[in-house]
């Protein structure tokens, strides 16, 4: 199978990162951006806080990069050295491959930035297909996680077969079908116009990924013995919310799970639970 690449074309590739690097100004914490070497190729990190502070790394979910992470960056950094993350294939500065669901090659990829960092161990938090790696890599490297924050993860319960068709029709209304489908993502909450421009550029230039994301399967999800806390969306309508919660509160009862009544695929304004949850879970 021939490996796919993030953007449609080079063209589409320089627009988004013009946009990218410019979003990026506005990073108002003191920050620095740095490649990583790893087996897959070279990878992009915005790294912020204390040198000397617990390490937290923040994956983005498909079709966005680091950049969603900036407003929560500024809660994060006063207690951690936050690493926010661009994830191979997806429309960031990592390298453009996009890695197979199936195998290992997405958990070997992180594992190869944990040690280019130098991190013997971090928390994670993930959304969506971020969610969804932060587990995989917990599976596979358990002692590598301190901590494991899931915001809408794929991978736990099925995701919803008609949001293809739902986004087919939308599109074909133009711009505006646009607008309306990333409010229906963002469970009808306001965008601010800068982001919904943003996103509107990816959707355009972004090869997005068609496949299913597989589930774990329940040995798997049990292997998650560190203190997690997942949070879904009461009208996620890519994923299977309700499900989600309840086979994960199932396969681990230790494990906190919250719906957010009203709240979509997109889930904002949580740092300061996931902050308290993190200082809560330290030895």
């Amino acid at each position: 199978m021939k490996t796919k690449l993030a953007f449609k074309s080079p063209e589409g590739k320089a627009a988004v990162l013009k946009s990218y690097d410019s979003l990026l100004e506005h990073w108002t914490l003191p920050n620095e951006k740095i490649y990583v070497n790893t087996r897959y190729g070279k990878t992009f990190v915005v790294a912020c806080g204390e040198k000397n502070a617990p390490p937290l790394i923040l994956l983005h979910g498909s079709a966005m990069n680091s950049i969603m992470w900036m407003g929560d960056a500024r809660e994060y950094s006063r207690n951690y050295r936050v690493y926010a993350v661009d994830l191979p294939g997806e429309p960031g500065r990592s390298e453009e491959n996009q890695l197979p669901f199936k195998g290992t090659p997405f958990a070997e990829w992180l594992y190869d930035v944990y040690n280019s960092l130098s991190l013997e161990k971090a928390s994670l938090i993930g959304i969506s297909l971020g969610a969804w790696l932060s587990i995989k890599f917990s599976v596979n490297y358990p002692e590598k996680v301190d901590k494991l924050v899931l915001l809408c993860p794929a991978g736990i319960g099925p995701q919803r077969t008609s949001f293809l068709f739902k986004a087919m029709a939308y599109i074909i209304f133009g711009e505006k079908g646009m607008d309306r489908l990333y409010k229906k993502v963002n469970g009808n909450q306001p965008i601010p116009d800068v982001v919904l421009k943003y996103q509107k550029l990816i959707g355009k230039n972004f090869n997005y990924r068609r496949e299913v994301i597989p589930l774990f399967s329940d040995s798997e999800l049990k292997r998650l013995s560190m203190p997690v806390l997942l949070f879904v969306g009461e009208k996620d309508i890519m994923i299977h919310s309700a499900k989600t919660a309840e086979r994960f509160g199932d396969l681990l009862p230790q494990a906190k799970v919250n719906i957010l009544p009203g709240a979509g695929h997109t889930l904002i304004n949580l740092t300061e639970k996931i902050s308290h949850f993190l200082e809560a879970a330290k030895p």
